[in-house]
Parts: structure tokens; C-alpha cells; sequence
């Protein structure tokens, strides 16, 4: 069957890849020119199954209005005349419930704890290594306050199966040793060993050269411009090289996917969270985190990949917009040298942003749509590194007709009844 991905982030990638397993022609289609040059490119590095959860929860309105208040918020909104932002603004609102919360977590949970376990079979199978490390995370709290609210999530984790510790200064000092320089400054942690980090960008390279040498073909430097229909049936993809057709198409433009599928009747409510990062050079191995540390006050990620520190969070609503923000900076260096201020020199660090792919309920949209031969993959938000290696598989075996190996209810678009036009 003849396949054509749009996007090489890492869900393409991992989609091309896993079709090609399939014995599949797959052609993969993408404006930059190489994989994993956007979202991809210098996200956190987590692979957190651990912390899959929907962003819209119970309370968290009122926690949006004191991060914003924050000198070093997580959270910053720049309202624009765009309805698409004020619907999907809405339509996280209405999913700050329990009940929603809840039904949320348990689409997402499912498909994280599964696309770990792909990738580590993938690991045991290929050989492929990224600047992984299976250490897991480390969730640090400034006040007993956050650490008496762990309550509720530490129910979820047991409710799912899911390996945790709690942990005092000198449990999570036995685990991340260079944080014995600022221990006094947390009152406790959460750790989940099952977590795993990695440097998502190479990973995407490195599959990609995987997925070539089983016959992918990557047309790189090639824009997508509409997706061309007729009787509810995708007859090609117009793009800068021209018209290319396949048996079936599968969308995973992350955040521009929804900007694709408007002219043929489709209004999906994913919309780009802008998040930041910085990379810094470890210039003191003993002074820097071992995997992941998660500063909860600052929402931001430390995480370790190879010889670099890699610094990630902030959410930034602000459209389609691509500007490096300084203040977003100072807030990612603020963090990492308040905790390990003697493991790399922040004046040669490399600054990034990226468009995230977010849904109002936080689910991704994984699956079939009501155009026969079209399937989306999209909507990871904050989790596309970790749910990749799931959801290729998940699309490859949709498309080969056979059932996933998960149960993937409500993961597709249909849970959005409004969202079919036609």
C-alpha cells in the first residue's frame, strides 16, 4: 500500500517507520530540510509516561491567574483576535472538571505507558541510542504546601499501575547527588524510575536513516499547501513539488495540521502552546542532574543528554508566533542555576522555541477520520517524545486494518462531535 506521512517530526517519522515495517511505500513529506527540525528539535527530553495528564484539570483556572503573577511564571497568554484561541481557550475551561480530568488521563495513560514499552523494544532490537538514559524523574517541591497536594496524584499513579516514590531531602539527594548543594531549598520530591530521557531530535535522525533504509523516501524542502478531496476521499496533497497521491494519507503537522484539514470541512481544536528551552554545555559532571528534575513552582524540566544540560517549560499562547521572548529565557536560566549552579555556564547556552500541538481536553487525535483514506496524528502537546514510538504503531496497524494493541477509545476526532462540517 502506498503511504504518504505529512510532517517528519517525531510522530511521521515514527509512523513512516512503523509502516515501513509494515512493508508499506512510504513517502514522507516535510518543509525543512531534514526530520525534526521544529517541535522536535530541542523539546525537554522527558519521556514521562508518569506525567501524562491533561493540562485542564480541576483548579487550575485559579492557578493560571497566580502563575501569570509569577516574576518567573510557567504561563503567559498574549490575547489575539483569533477565535480559534478563544475557542479553544473555552473548550480547556470546560474541561477543568474532575469528571473530564479523569476520562482525560485514562485516553492518555494508556498510549504513554505503551509507546515507552515500543521504545524499548525498538532500543533491544535496532541498537539505536540517542543520549538515552532509564534514571527517571524527579518532581522537586519549594513548599509543603505542593508536596501535601501530591495527594491526588499519587492516587492516579497507583490507580494505574504506575512505579512512584515519594521522597525527603535526603531521598532525592541519594538520586540526584548535585542537588546536595540546594536541598534546602525543597521540602520533598516524587520520583517515577520508569521515566526515561533522551534527545529527541537525534532520535528522530537516526530513525529516519532507519526507516530510509527500508525504503522510506523523505522529500524534504517541500511545502504542503491543500489537501485536495473528492466524496469524502483525499485525491492528493498539493505541495511545492506538485500533486503527490497514495492509498492513504496520514497528517501529523502538529500544530499546522488544523490549518490543513479547514478547507475540507474539518475544524479540530489543536492549537500551537508555544514552549522554550534552552541547551547548556556541562561544564562540571558532578554539578549537573543525572536525568530529569522537574522544578514544580517553575513547571520547567533540567534534564541531562549526554555532555549537556537541556532546560525546558513555559506555556506561551500567543498564536502562530515564533519570537524568542528574553524574559522566557531568564526564567529557564533562573531555574537551572537555582538548582545545579555549578553544572554548566548558561552564557553559552543555545536558545529554542517550539510550536506545541495542544487539545483543549489534552488528549492527542490519533486515528481515522471521516475522509476514508485520511488518518491524523496530532495534538501531543507536551507529550509527542513520549507518545511516538505508541503512536506510530497505533496508525500503522489502523492502516493495516488490524486492531492496536491498546484500547484507543477516544482517541480519534470523533470524540469532538462539532468538529465535521460536511
Amino acid at each position: 500500500m502506498r503511504v504518504l506521512v505529512l510532517g517528519s517530526g517525531v510522530i511521521g517519522t515514527a509512523i513512516a517507520y512503523e509502516l515501513a515495517l509494515d512493508g508499506n511505500e512510504v513517502e514522507v513529506v516535510d518543509r525543512q530540510p531534514g526530520p525534526a527540525l521544529e517541535t522536535s528539535f530541542a523539546n525537554a527530553g522527558e519521556v514521562s509516561p508518569g506525567y501524562s495528564s491533561p493540562w485542564a484539570g480541576p483548579g487550575v483556572p485559579l492557578k493560571a491567574i497566580k502563575w501569570m503573577l509569577m516574576q518567573h511564571s510557567p504561563l503567559v497568554i498574549r490575547p489575539l483576535l483569533d477565535p480559534a484561541m478563544w475557542r479553544w481557550g473555552a473548550a480547556m475551561l470546560a474541561n477543568c472538571t474532575a469528571r473530564s480530568y479523569a476520562l482525560n488521563k485514562s485516553r492518555m495513560v494508556p498510549l504513554a505507558e505503551y509507546s515507552r514499552d515500543r521504545l524499548k523494544l525498538l532500543r533491544a532490537r535496532t541498537g539505536l541510542r540517542y543520549d538515552d538514559r532509564a534514571l527517571g524523574t524527579l518532581q522537586l517541591f519549594r513548599t509543603q504546601r505542593q508536596l501535601d497536594g501530591i495527594a491526588g496524584d499519587v492516587a492516579v499513579l497507583e490507580h494505574y499501575g504506575v512505579p512512584f516514590q515519594v521522597l525527603d531531602r535526603a531521598g532525592f539527594v541519594g538520586v540526584e547527588p548535585a542537588l546536595a548543594r540546594t536541598q534546602h531549598k525543597f521540602v520533598g520530591a516524587l520520583r517515577l524510575p520508569g521515566d526515561e530521557t533522551g534527545d529527541c531530535h537525534l532520535f528522530t535522525c537516526r530513525l529516519a536513516e532507519m526507516a530510509r533504509e527500508r525504503g522510506v523516501k523523505f522529500r524534504f524542502g517541500t511545502a504542503v499547501r491543500r489537501l485536495e478531496s473528492r466524496d469524502r476521499h483525499l485525491t492528493g496533497v498539493q505541495t511545492d513539488a506538485g500533486v503527490l497521491s497514495a492509498d492513504r494519507y496520514v497528517l501529523a503537522l502538529g500544530s499546522y495540521s488544523p490549518l490543513l484539514l479547514a478547507p475540507i470541512g474539518i475544524r479540530l481544536p489543536v492549537y500551537p502552546v508555544k514552549g522554550y528551552s534552552i541547551t547548556v554545555p556541562i561544564t562540571d559532571a558532578a554539578g549537573a542532574p543525572e536525568s530529569t528534575v522537574m522544578d514544580e513552582t517553575h513547571k520547567v524540566a533540567v534534564t541531562r543528554l549526554g555532555d549537556r544540560i537541556r532546560v525546558g517549560g513555559t506555556a506561551e499562547l500567543a498564536g502562530y508566533s515564533m519570537a524568542l521572548r528574553e524574559p522566557r529565557r531568564a526564567t529557564l536560566n533562573h531555574v537551572v542555576t537555582d538548582l545545579f549552579p555549578a553544572g554548566g555556564d548558561v552564557t553559552r547556552a543555545t536558545f529554542w522555541c517550539g510550536l506545541r500541538p495542544m487539545t483543549p481536553d489534552g488528549t492527542p487525535v490519533v486515528g481515522p477520520t471521516p475522509y476514508a483514506n485520511l488518518l491524523l496524528a496530532t495534538g501531543h502537546g507536551t507529550l509527542g517524545w513520549t507518545m511516538a514510538a505508541g503512536t506510530g504503531r497505533v496508525i500503522a496497524d489502523q492502516i493495516a486494518g488490524r486492531p492496536p494493541e491498546i484500547d484507543v477509545e477516544g482517541l480519534s476526532m470523533a470524540r469532538y462531535r462539532r468538529a465535521w462540517r460536511r
